[in-house]
C-alpha cells in the first residue's frame, strides 16, 4: 500500500515532467542527499484533462468486476436436456409450461421413455403350453427416434390415468345394501387424488381460489370446509364456483398437492349478489350468522363486519366422483338419464318398495342414522303433484326416534370455533324398488319452533319443524323437545316426491 501511495504522489508532484527534455531534473525536487524516511516535498501542478482522466481511471476509480449474466434460458439445449433428465414427471410438465423452447425440450422422447420404463417396467416373459405372452418396451434408439416428439409423454400420461381409474373402479364396486352407495368412497377419493376448491369471482372478473381446509366423511356424504384470514370483501364478489380438482398425474405414492398441473370440474355455481337477502337464513350464534345456498352450500358471515368467515359444502356420494372429475372448468357434468323399465302388470308401479337412508349430523358428530324400508304411497295420497311417503307416523309411538346428543352445527376458522344450535346437516338417500339411488341430497337445515302444541300424551313439550324442498321433492320433519330428558324425538317424518320425477323414472303417468 505504501509503495502505491508513493508512486501516486510522485506522479502528482512531477506534473508536466513528461514534457521535459530527457536528462533534465524534475523542477519540483530539490537536489541533495537522499532522505532516509522517503519523504519529499510536492508542489501542486495542474494536470491536463487527458492526464487527469488517466490518473483517475488508474488510481482513484475502484475496479468493479461485472458478474457474468447467466440465464437458464440461454443455456445450450444439450445442457437443458441434461437438467430435465433429473426431473420427475410432474416437474417436467411444469417446466414445459415456461415457454415454447422449454415445451419442445420437455417433450423429449428419451427423457419420457426413461420415466415410462421406471414407472411401468417391462413384464417378464410368461411361457405357456400353447403360446408365449410377452410385453416389453425397447430402450434402443428406434423407440426414441422413430416416434414423434411427445409420444412417450402421452403414453405415460394415458397409462398412468388408466391405472388410477382401474384402481378407483375396483374400490367403487362393493355397494352398501342400506344406502345403495359404494362402501369405499373415502378410499376411492383418496386414490384419485380428488380435492375441492371454491373460486370467488368479483365484478371485474378477478378470481380468488381457496383450497379446502378440512374434510369430514359420513355414510352418505362428505363435508368440506374452507376458512382463511384473507377473504375478499363480500360486497365486490359476484359468484362462487364449487369445483373438484384432480392432479393430471395422480401418484398414489405421495400425497396429493396443488403444486403440479391439475384438472378442474365445475360442480355448482352460486350467486353472491345480495346474498343476505336472497339466501335462506339457517341460524346464528354470538359471532357468525349462517346462510344456506342450494344445493348444499353453507356461508358463514361475521356478525360485526358482515364479511366471510368460512364456507362449508355438504356433497352427497351419489355420482360424486363423476361430477367432480368428468366436467370441465366451465361446464358441469350432466348425469346420464335413467332408462325407464315399463311394467304393465303392476297397477301401482312406481308407488311402493322405496327405501330411505337418513343421516342427521353436525359435520363431525352424528345425531341420528337409520334405514327405513318398504315405503309406499296409495294413489289416493297423490296430491298437488307429489307422492306422500310416510316414514315416521305421529300416531305410531313405537317408531318415534330419539336424537342423540346436542343438535347444532359445528364450525371453526383459523382463530375461532363455535356451534350454532338448532342447525344440522341432513343426508337423504331414497332407493327405488331395484335398490338403485332414486333421490339423493345433502343439505344444511334448521329447526324452527312451531306454533302448534303437542297433542301427544307421551310427549309434553315444544314442537320444532324442519322443512326442505328442491325440484325433485320435499322433506318434512316434526320434533318434540323433552325438557325432562333434555333430548329431541322425531315424531313425524314425511317425504314428498314429485310425480314428474316418478313418471320420468318409471315411465308412468301419475
Amino acid at each position: 500500500m505504501a509503495t502505491g501511495r508513493g508512486r501516486v504522489l510522485r506522479r502528482y508532484s512531477r506534473g508536466g515532467a513528461r514534457a521535459a527534455p530527457p536528462g533534465a531534473a524534475p523542477p519540483c525536487l530539490a537536489p541533495g542527499p537522499r532522505n532516509r524516511s522517503r519523504s519529499f516535498t510536492a508542489t501542486p501542478v495542474e494536470f491536463s484533462e487527458t492526464e487527469n482522466a488517466e490518473v483517475k481511471s488508474q488510481y482513484w476509480t475502484p475496479s468493479i468486476k461485472q458478474k457474468p449474466n447467466v440465464c437458464i434460458e440461454r443455456m445450450p439445449s444439450e445442457v437443458l436436456l441434461k437438467i430435465f433428465s433429473y426431473l420427475d414427471a410432474v416437474s417436467l410438465l411444469c417446466a414445459g409450461c415456461v415457454n415454447k423452447r422449454f415445451y419442445d425440450l420437455a417433450n423429449d422422447n428419451g427423457i419420457w421413455l426413461k420415466i415410462y420404463s421406471s414407472r411401468f417396467p417391462p413384464k417378464r416373459t410368461i411361457w405357456k403350453i400353447n403360446s408365449v405372452e410377452t410385453e416389453t418396451v425397447s430402450l434402443g434408439c428406434a423407440a426414441v427416434q422413430d416416434r414423434k416428439p411427445g409420444y412417450w409423454k402421452k403414453e405415460y400420461i394415458s397409462k398412468q390415468i388408466a391405472a388410477v381409474k382401474t384402481r378407483v373402479m375396483q374400490l367403487l364396486k362393493p355397494v352398501d345394501p342400506h344406502t345403495g352407495l359404494p362402501c369405499k368412497n373415502r378410499e376411492a377419493i383418496r386414490a384419485s387424488g380428488l380435492s375441492w376448491v371454491i373460486i370467488l369471482k368479483d365484478r371485474n372478473g378477478k378470481e380468488h381460489i381457496m383450497e379446502q381446509a378440512d374434510l369430514s366423511f359420513k355414510d352418505a356424504s362428505v363435508t368440506i370446509s374452507w376458512y382463511s384470514t384473507s377473504w375478499p370483501c363480500l360486497n365486490v364478489l359476484s359468484t362462487l364456483e364449487l369445483c373438484g380438482v384432480t392432479p393430471l398425474l395422480p401418484d398414489q405414492s405421495r400425497a396429493a398437492g396443488n403444486s403440479g398441473p391439475r384438472r378442474r370440474s365445475l360442480i355448482a355455481e352460486y350467486s353472491l349478489s345480495n346474498v343476505t337477502e336472497t339466501s335462506v337464513a339457517i341460524g346464528a350464534d354470538k359471532l357468525v350468522q349462517l346462510f344456506g345456498l342450494n344445493p348444499g352450500l353453507l356461508l358463514g358471515l361475521w356478525k360485526e363486519t358482515n364479511e366471510i368467515a368460512f364456507v362449508m359444502a355438504s356433497l352427497h356420494y351419489h355420482q360424486l366422483l363423476e361430477r367432480s372429475t368428468l366436467g370441465s372448468a366451465t361446464v358441469q357434468y350432466v348425469l346420464s338419464p335413467n332408462k325407464p323399465v315399463l311394467d304393465d302388470v303392476d297397477p301401482e308401479y312406481g308407488l311402493h318398495d322405496y327405501n330411505l337412508h337418513l343421516d342427521i349430523h353436525s359435520g363431525s358428530h352424528t345425531c341420528m342414522c337409520g334405514t327405513f324400508k318398504s315405503l309406499f304411497c296409495r294413489k289416493v295420497d297423490i296430491q298437488n303433484g307429489y307422492l306422500r311417503l310416510t316414514v315416521v307416523n305421529i300416531k305410531d309411538n313405537a317408531k318415534h326416534l330419539p336424537i342423540i346428543g346436542t343438535v347444532g352445527l359445528s364450525w371453526k376458522t383459523d382463530v375461532f370455533k363455535g356451534n350454532v344450535k338448532d342447525c344440522y346437516l341432513m343426508d337423504v338417500t331414497v332407493l327405488d324398488e331395484t335398490r338403485k339411488p332414486f333421490w339423493c341430497f345433502s343439505a344444511p337445515v334448521c329447526m324452527e319452533l312451531s306454533s302448534k302444541t303437542s297433542g301427544l300424551y307421551d310427549y309434553m313439550g315444544h314442537i320444532y319443524t324442519t322443512e326442505y324442498a328442491d325440484s325433485e321433492g320435499k322433506v318434512s320433519v316434526d320434533l318434540v323437545w323433552l325438557e325432562e330428558t333434555k333430548e329431541y324425538y322425531v315424531v313425524n317424518l314425511v317425504l314428498y316426491i314429485s310425480t314428474k320425477k316418478v313418471n320420468n323414472w318409471y315411465g308412468t303417468n301419475y
